[in-house]
């Protein structure tokens, strides 16, 4: 006999999503939400201070882990990679954005689904590599590009990142969300094979490759729209 599902904690969801809304900080965005979910999961507040401080303890190392690629991304933008990156993709002939953000976008989906999640992402790819080089390629084929142009495609080379690795991963066996599911399905009384749960995320990331290789198609031909 199935038990009632309680809902309430996910009022977190809706916390985190008003937060930002209303651009509030997002560290006290978190710490709401985390307030929201426990007390609607019947956490007294020293259980859910117990909890802040352990979580706090395991990961006091992660703001290091973190601070040190960005360092490194720092130093050698500053020593002109954005420029060496724009330089080698201008002498790529035949190169344009749509090309060069298809190309990232299934080498990102591949990596993700074989679990290599952290070959790319915004801070360490994106901003340093992708975006320059795409606004390079279309600079290269004569075209003018203005502040709103440069801005979109900045936003569909992040664009582009977030449905490689959110497609690709689903792929990944090992991926955190499916042992989720299989967990959740096995407190139901469902034993499902995660590889299983796998080969299904393959006609998923596949139908978002091909639709949002076809968006990037339509960015070329705007592009191409502002040619001198």
């Amino acid at each position: 006999m199935h038990t009632a599902v309680n809902l309430w904690p996910l009022l977190g969801i809706a916390v985190v999503v008003v937060g930002f809304l209303l651009r509030a900080n997002p560290v006290l965005v978190v710490i709401a939400a985390c307030g929201a979910t426990g007390m609607a999961g019947g956490f007294s507040p020293e259980h859910l201070l117990e909890s802040l401080g352990a979580a706090f303890v395991k990961t006091r190392n992660l703001p290091l882990i973190l601070l040190l690629p960005l360092a490194a991304i720092g130093l050698l933008e500053r020593a002109g990679l954005k420029e060496h990156a724009q330089a080698s993709i201008a002498r790529i002939h035949g190169a344009t954005t749509g090309r060069l953000l298809t190309v990232y976008l299934l080498v990102r989906e591949l990596a993700a689904a074989f679990g290599l999640t952290s070959l790319g992402g915004h801070p360490n790819m994106v901003r340093p590599l992708v975006a320059p080089m795409a606004e390079a390629a279309a600079e290269a084929r004569g075209v003018e590009l203005d502040e709103a142009m440069r801005q979109r495609i900045r936003a569909m080379s992040a664009a582009t990142d977030n449905v490689g690795l959110f497609f690709g991963e689903d792929i990944f066996v090992a991926f955190g969300a499916i042992v989720l599911m299989q967990t959740i399905l096995r407190a139901e009384g469902l034993e499902v094979d995660p590889l299983h749960m796998a080969l299904w995320g393959i006609p998923t990331a596949v139908t978002a490759f091909i639709i949002h290789a076809w968006n990037l198609r339509r960015l070329d031909a705007r592009i191409m729209k502002g040619r001198p």
